[in-house]
């Protein structure tokens, strides 16, 4: 489907997650709006438009749905490095009096750091929203005057005057706020709700009580917005990564400039002690490099000249000069940056229905508050009004649905994943990681090392073992596979490539080239097969390079690959976490497949498959599913694209540097270490035993707290943890996700 332009706006002083649903929704709801999905964590919203829409249009009406939702909130647009439009004009009266330009173009003369503008950095600038020194003036003076209250009994006159000018201190701005959101036809939201609850307790006489449901929910509401930034900073620290400058060298000059001024091909110098700022090649010195923040990894990496290096990790001790490979916008600290933070588009089953439903939990509850304050004295005669009043009161206060929308701490998982060098595309496949039952593994690169070399030659033609390697070195000389590297590695010169009269490559069979009038066919079985060939099938643990010159067998060469060290640990912890059934495709014969198979104790193995084959034979593994049971493929990310798209999760290994894991993997994970993977369904499960607590936490609090208001058993007291406390405990929990332990 083609789609239109992508945008992110940065909502500086967005504190609620209730809001920030309701925000997302409304957005989304817009005509030229394709998808919207806002971030909480980070505080962006991410936009995309239909296509041939007017972005400047849609980010006027954008601008004009929030400010109508959360008035004090700035707009700031993030474009690249830079966020666009610090100070964003609505389209509409901002009662709050800031002056916020949607779309705006940038700042005149704004100081362009580069990175300044990341969502993360940005949500986080100052602790927008806690309490400023005037604030805790009134609040102070409002707890004097309740506190005084309630030490002294003063005649009725002068008890309410205290009360009210204490309420008024503490919680003037809340009920002044639900007026505001009434004008605009915003009913149902936390100041409504807890201004009705606490002006109906001065309705009924219960004055000390109304002050001190307003002042303990302040007081949570200041507690939580401290938890959801310690939250925020937490992923902060994951994310880290994004360098500040380069040093840029132009003959003898030596200039410091943003990351995305340098070119490829331009020089760079990293310091001891910088961050590398993007991908290069080490053109000299020798240093040790921390990649910590990039694989997870915390045992530094030497490298030297002709090293390729990667942007985000940091200099350890030595001055290196660095040839940039990839512009910043290609780097790896880019598509990290990219694939973390773009990951909210894609949530999960449980996060799109709590949203959902805290979109009509409060409604209904406040309509039951309602009816609970009016249907048992009318018509049931049961009791006085005040007494059915201060029960509905309650119901007002627990409807809140805050604690129900910030419970599930998905991101955080996926930010803890990040920390550990796996990067997920959404929340929704960190979630369906719960539900794989069976693992199928490519092996070339996944579960073996990749790194091919010629441990033998097998001369069938009487031609020598040297003239076999050379005839395979010029079949081979314009292949790009492992095995044609590792064969030109063995013959250890460059083919003299002009004797070459023409060349094919057969995709998934090997090449035929004509050199010198003879025609040579290098390649696996079936590529024999292909020409009518004749070959043997010898008993060796390894790959087949079968060799014909001029319709006539000539013999072969055998190509080894080693297996991971942590290979055969990943498949047995895998084994015993539930992992029902593990799987490993290969191209290679089936007698070498099986060897590999039995030493890493795979339940199946099923060799001989060119790359469509793989695909055909995913699909057959697909059909055996039980349930609910999903299929993940783990493959290098280079020839395994279409393997890795059909799969219900695609993970690529060490895949990072390549555009095709990227584009199809749903997991990418930064090193070729299979215990990552062990890592990802430890973080996913954490992650879902985190949701599963919260969830019943909140929703099990809220409706004890419910049942014992409606039978008079309950205070407002009860209510207020109902709320505040269930969002706060949820908060400090969701942060243990963050810290899962790597494997």
């Amino acid at each position: 489907m083609e789609k239109g332009e992508k945008k992110q706006l940065i909502l500086e002083g967005l504190d609620c997650a209730n809001c920030a649903a309701k925000i997302e929704a409304s957005v989304g709801k817009l005509d030229a709006v394709l998808h919207a999905s806002m971030h909480f964590p980070t505080r962006t919203l991410f936009i995309e438009t239909l296509p041939d829409s007017d972005m400047s249009a849609v980010l006027r009406q954008t601008s004009h749905v929030i400010l109508t939702l959360e008035p004090d909130v700035v707009i700031r647009e993030k474009t690249g490095l830079s966020a666009t439009g610090a100070a964003n004009k609505a389209g509409a009266a901002d009662t709050a009096g800031a002056a916020n330009t949607a779309g705006a173009a940038d700042t005149a003369g704004a100081s362009d750091k580069a990175g300044a503008a990341n969502a993360v950095d940005a949500s986080d600038a100052g602790n927008p929203g806690l309490p400023g020194s005037g604030e805790y003036v009134r609040l102070g003076l409002g707890v004097l005057l309740f506190l005084v209250g309630i030490a002294f009994h003063f005649n009725g006159r002068v008890e309410f005057g205290l009360f009210l000018v204490s309420y008024l201190l503490i919680g003037g701005e809340v009920v002044w706020q639900a007026v505001r959101n009434i004008l605009r036809g915003q009913v149902f939201d936390e100041n409504f709700l807890m201004g009705v609850a606490t002006v109906g307790a001065f309705a009924i006489g219960q004055y000390p009580e109304g002050v001190a449901v307003m002042l303990f929910y302040k007081i949570g509401e200041f507690f939580q917005k401290m938890a959801v930034n310690h939250s925020r900073k937490s992923i902060a620290g994951l994310m880290d990564i994004r360098p500040d400058y380069a040093n840029l060298k132009t003959g003898d000059n030596l200039t410091r400039v943003s990351p995305d001024q340098v070119a490829i091909g331009g020089i760079i110098l990293v310091k001891p002690g910088e961050k590398v700022p993007l991908d290069g090649r080490v053109l000299s010195g020798y240093s040790l490099l921390d990649s910590s923040a990039i694989t997870g990894e915390s045992l530094p990496k030497e490298v030297g000249p002709g090293d390729e290096i990667l942007s985000g990790t940091i200099n350890r001790n030595g001055l290196l000069t660095i040839e940039v490979t990839k512009g910043f916008g290609e780097s790896t600290v880019s598509k990290i940056l990219d694939l973390v933070q773009n990951a909210s588009m894609h949530k999960a089953p449980t996060e799109n229905f709590i949203t959902k439903f805290a979109r009509y939990y409060t409604p209904a509850v406040v309509f039951i508050a309602l009816g609970l304050a009016v249907i048992p004295p009318i018509l049931l005669g049961d009791g006085s009004f005040s007494s059915w009043i201060y029960r509905a009161l309650i119901f007002l206060v627990v409807s809140c649905p805050c604690a129900l929308v910030i419970s599930i701490p998905l991101f955080g998982g996926i930010g803890g994943a990040s920390k550990h060098g796996i990067l997920m595309k959404g929340s929704n496949y960190l979630e369906a990681l719960n539900a794989v039952d069976m693992i199928v593994f490519d092996k070339t690169g996944t579960l073996t090392k990749g790194v091919f070399s010629v441990t033998k030659i097998h001369d069938g033609s009487g031609t020598g073992g040297k003239e076999l390697l050379e005839t395979a070195a010029y079949a081979e000389c314009h292949s790009t596979h492992p095995i044609a590297a590792s064969i030109l590695n063995a013959y250890g010169k460059e083919p003299d490539r002009r004797l070459i009269e023409s060349h094919e490559e057969l995709s998934g069979y090997g090449t035929k080239v004509v050199v010198g009038g003879r025609e040579i066919c290098v390649g696996n079985a079936s590529l024999m097969k292909m020409v009518g060939i004749g070959y043997p099938e010898p008993d060796e643990i390894g790959t087949l390079v079968h060799v014909a010159i001029d319709g006539a067998y000539a013999g072969y060469l055998l190509i080894s690959d080693e297996i991971k060290e942590d290979s055969a640990s990943a498949i047995r912890l895998l084994k015993e976490m539930g992992i029902r059934r593990i799987v490993m495709l290969t191209g290679d014969n089936q007698a070498t497949g099986d060897r590999i198979g039995n030493l890493l104790g795979v339940d199946a193995v099923y060799a001989n498959l060119l790359p469509h084959q793989k695909v055909e034979q995913l699909e057959l593994l697909q059909n055996q599913r039980t349930g609910r049971a999903k299929i993940a493929f783990v493959g290098d990310g280079i020839n395994d694209a279409p393997v890795l798209s059909r799969a219900d999760v695609g993970i690529a290994m060490g895949g990072l540097g390549s555009d095709a894991a990227i584009e199809a993997a749903d997991i990418v994970l930064m090193t070729d270490e299979p215990m990552k993977i062990v890592s990802a369904i430890r973080i996913a499960r954490k992650t879902r035993q985190v949701v599963w607590q919260n969830i019943a936490f909140a929703f099990g609090v809220k409706g004890l707290v419910l049942l014992l208001g409606a039978g008079g058993l309950a205070t407002m007291w009860e209510a207020v943890f109902a709320d505040i406390g269930v969002a706060l405990i949820a908060i400090f929990n969701a942060i243990r996700v963050l810290h899962v332990k790597h494997v």
